[in-house]
């Protein structure tokens, strides 16, 4: 079995999916559905464009009128519940899609619709092209709603309004001015859903990455609020505490103190091969004659194909050494090819980071 996220729409969810559809849809052509899925381009999209494909299909089968479809999609979620089938899967999000596609003239309608089918399956990415087009009245509407006592409602409220979504549209406008975001951020603060506060500390980390002096004072009117807005910001914080922020390391309580000695920073693989581990130890001292709370982090400075160096910081740990402790710490950092990086021979750079210091760095080879 394939193990490819866009291989789950296999033969066996379309026979599933298509008995659905001859049940709401009147004269419904499942040959026809089928033989416009599988097209000459189908095995070569990938997850995200077979989505989109799947909801043009759709399309050729709905009402051309949205304010019709809308009942339709409500009775296929309807009968998928019946059926056991809870959602929240990647296999749904054609809904969202279909909404975002054919109901962006239809604003009444696709709130109505986006509200229902969010539980379902989430309408993040499908709300954001109404945040543009709409915008203070659908901001306005995420307000609201971020008050609903669906938590899935509720989180939508914060996901969808995110600045920096990954793999979403952009949203340029709250990139420069979050403003509008923060009533959403302050209604949820205190959700009683784990899932929709960590909503709300990735949409402060994406604030952050813009307007890192507005996060921080959020940061200082939240803290001790509760265990949860204490949670919310420690995690909403984490993009500033891996830039060395100051101000955000002595908040949480990791100020740079010189008795905290590094030593013994070794690579036991100063050439290492693409697809294997870069393997590296070095040991931590408390000089004090007090406990301190340490953070420790290291740096990998990745040769780009430009011949600069790009880094990217990882958290070990963040304790408290006794006064004369020392801690040995042994890791490892991966160059396992993945979609996201590409690794590229030469000379890289390790460092070793204490609360936001940056400390000792050695030289390793990547080679092919």
């Amino acid at each position: 079995m394939s193990n490819l996220l866009k291989d789950r729409y296999s033969t066996t969810f379309f026979d599933s999916f298509t008995e659905i559809l001859k049940q709401i849809i009147p004269d419904f052509d499942k040959e026809k559905f089928l033989q416009l899925i599988y097209d000459n381009n189908w095995e070569r999209r990938e997850l995200k464009d077979r989505m989109k494909h799947i909801s043009r299909t759709l399309h050729e089968f709905f009402p051309a009128e949205f304010a019709k479809t809308v009942g339709i999609i409500g009775q296929i979620i309807e009968t998928l519940k019946q059926q056991n089938i809870t959602g929240m899967g990647l296999e749904y999000m054609f809904l969202p899609d279909y909404i975002e596609t054919y109901g962006i003239d239809a604003y009444e309608y696709s709130v109505e619709c986006m509200e229902f089918v969010t539980p379902f399956t989430s309408c993040e990415f499908a709300v954001r092209p109404f945040i543009i087009k709409y915008g203070d009245r659908m901001l306005n509407q995420m307000q609201r709603w971020s008050l609903h006592e669906n938590p899935h409602v509720r989180r939508l409220a914060s996901e969808g309004s995110r600045p920096r979504l990954p793999w979403a549209m952009a949203l340029p406008e709250l990139k420069t001015n979050p403003t509008p975001v923060l009533p959403i951020l302050e209604n949820l603060k205190n959700d009683s859903s784990a899932y929709v506060r960590k909503s709300v500390a990735n949409n402060l980390n994406d604030i952050s990455k813009d307007h890192p002096e507005l996060v921080i004072s959020i940061a200082k009117k939240w803290s001790g609020l509760s265990k949860e807005t204490d949670d919310i910001i420690k995690h909403a914080c984490r993009t500033l505490l891996k830039q060395g922020n100051h101000t955000v390391l002595k908040h949480f309580g990791h100020s740079a103190n010189a008795n905290i000695v590094i030593s013994q920073f070794f690579i036991y693989t100063p050439v290492v091969g693409v697809g294997q581990r870069l393997e590296f130890s070095f040991e931590v001292l408390n000089n004090d004659n007090k406990n301190l709370n340490v953070r420790l982090e290291y740096g990998v400075y990745y040769l780009r194909n430009n011949g600069q160096h790009s880094k990217k910081v990882f958290k070990i740990s963040e304790r408290q050494l006794n006064a004369s402790q020392k801690i040995e710490i042994k890791r490892h950092q991966s160059f396992k090819p993945i979609t996201t990086r590409r690794f590229y021979p030469g000379k890289h750079k390790l460092s070793i980071i204490i609360n936001g210091e940056e400390r000792d760095a050695e030289m390793f080879e990547l080679v092919r």
